[in-house]
């Protein structure tokens, strides 16, 4: 039974236009990315379906726990790839209406012209198809991204990193761009039992005893300027919320005696020294002249047993209930009013938050720059078509979708870089539909332009790439 239409979300001819003509043709920035620099780096093959679609990926996990699948199948050792991969398409008939239901039948038509319902009765067949594909070598990593016409694509990176993966793809002269992304975040949660074990590996990556806050700041500082002299234009923060909590600059170096001594910290304490942290590393950034992004409103592994067994980001994360507005808005008219904001990207997981980000990016923009501030779009829980319809909605409301930098896919697979051929596919039907109703004219070039803006234009003039 075939599924996947070559019109799949596209309802008016207009919006089929709109795709063929001006979404479908230009290439992609994915700007926040959590594939592996080493696999595009060395080029890496994959033996089966399941190593390319299954690895590192939390939501596959995430999915199949749900199912009542036993972790062993999830990210144990113990299963080989065809029993892995069985399970996974046991699973699939129940995600019908989840996005990823959608996005898994679009990459496998969209790779391995693979066009049937993945279920238990398909499995051994479609893994066996793939298979055989992927064994002739041409789905490589680099050959994957060349067919999602990647241009750029910025991976997540910690700040002891050594960066050598970008360096090897640069020194090759690689037609596409694999830029790195400085997140310091486990600098910065300071309540974390890792963290002194953290500030020692820190130390030692710049080549500083840290003995107090100040000398972490400038060993931080020493690996800023490395990823900046390594191809670097932008930062990731990943928080639960913004704090808006005073501090002295005497309280911060009590605090981090404390943690480095592991004495526990009150909440208002670790709520200060994440202040502070912030405001410091957004210093940093401007004064580099990068692009900062803050992806919150994510309550982070919530299940401790996994989080013991197999560490952080395995599929454990849910929305929170930020309520952190008055936080925010303080901690950006701070930056602005200092000269310190810099370019910006505000992005959160939980929806109730779209209106209120929507209008707080056009609290601080700034002449010469077009949407300095950037709502951003997508992530994760907002991944379904109504979601990023509203998002888009929300945008149009407060702020200019032509200038959008459109989304990015916070991916860890290589295959789920078809939720930009997903997103485009959103947004043209979004314009098609008020086309349709008299709401916008029928102008194919003027909204070809907006479209092709959106899909890669803009986001190729914000970063600069």
């Amino acid at each position: 039974m075939l599924y996947i239409d070559e019109n799949i979300l596209l309802e008016t001819d207009f919006a089929q236009e709109l795709y063929r003509k001006h979404a479908q043709r230009v290439a992609v920035i994915d700007y926040h990315s959590h594939i592996s620099p080493h696999d595009v780096a060395v080029n890496r093959t994959f033996d089966t379906i399941t190593s390319i679609w299954m690895e590192n990926n939390p939501y596959v996990w995430r999915a199949m726990r749900a199912n009542g699948v036993e972790e062993k199948y999830c990210t144990g050792t113990e299963v080989d790839d065809w029993q892995r991969f069985e399970k996974w398409a046991q699973t699939m008939p129940y995600l019908m209406r989840s996005p990823l239901y959608l996005w898994s039948h679009l990459a496998l038509k969209s790779v391995f012209g693979i066009n049937e319902p993945l279920n238990a009765q398909s499995a051994r067949r479609i893994f066996d198809a793939c298979n055989e594909q992927l064994q002739g070598g041409e789905l490589s990593a680099r050959s994957l991204l060349r067919r999602f016409r990647i241009a750029c694509v910025c991976t997540i990176d910690d700040p002891i990193d050594t960066l050598d993966h970008h360096r090897k793809l640069k020194r090759e002269g690689c037609d596409m761009q694999m830029l790195p992304t400085w997140r310091p975040d486990k600098a910065m949660n300071i309540e974390k039992k890792e963290f002194r074990g953290y500030v020692k590996q820190l130390g030692e990556a710049a080549n500083i005893e840290i003995s107090t806050f100040e000398s972490m700041m400038d060993a931080l500082q020493r690996r800023h300027d490395f990823f900046a002299q390594n191809g670097c234009c932008m930062a990731d923060h990943q928080l639960e919320e913004f704090y808006d909590e005073e501090y002295t600059d005497s309280q911060i170096e009590i605090i981090f005696e404390k943690a480095m001594r592991g004495q526990d910290l009150s909440r208002g304490e670790v709520r200060q020294y994440k202040h502070c942290f912030l405001k410091r590393t957004a210093e940093m950034n401007q004064e580099s002249n990068w692009t900062q992004q803050y992806h919150y409103g994510i309550l982070l592994d919530n299940n401790s047993l996994l989080y013991d067994t197999l560490g952080q980001g395995v599929g454990a994360d849910s929305i929170g209930e930020p309520y952190t507005a008055h936080a925010m808005s303080h901690f950006l008219d701070d930056l602005h009013t200092r000269g310190k904001l810099t370019r910006t990207i505000l992005t959160c997981m939980n929806p109730a938050d779209n209106d209120m980000l929507c209008s707080m990016t056009g609290n601080f923009q700034e002449a010469g720059i077009p949407g300095k501030l950037q709502f951003g779009m997508g992530w994760w829980s907002n991944a379904q078509p109504g979601d990023i319809n509203e998002q888009i909605n929300a945008l149009s409301r407060f702020g200019l979708l032509g200038r959008s930098i459109g989304v990015s896919t916070g991916s860890r697979s290589l295959l789920s870089l078809v939720r930009h051929e997903y997103f485009r596919r959103l947004l043209c039907n979004l314009l098609g539909n008020d086309v349709a109703k008299g709401l916008l004219p029928a102008d194919i070039d003027s909204l070809g332009t907006l479209v092709e803006d959106v899909c890669y234009n803009n986001a190729h003039r914000f970063f600069g790439f």
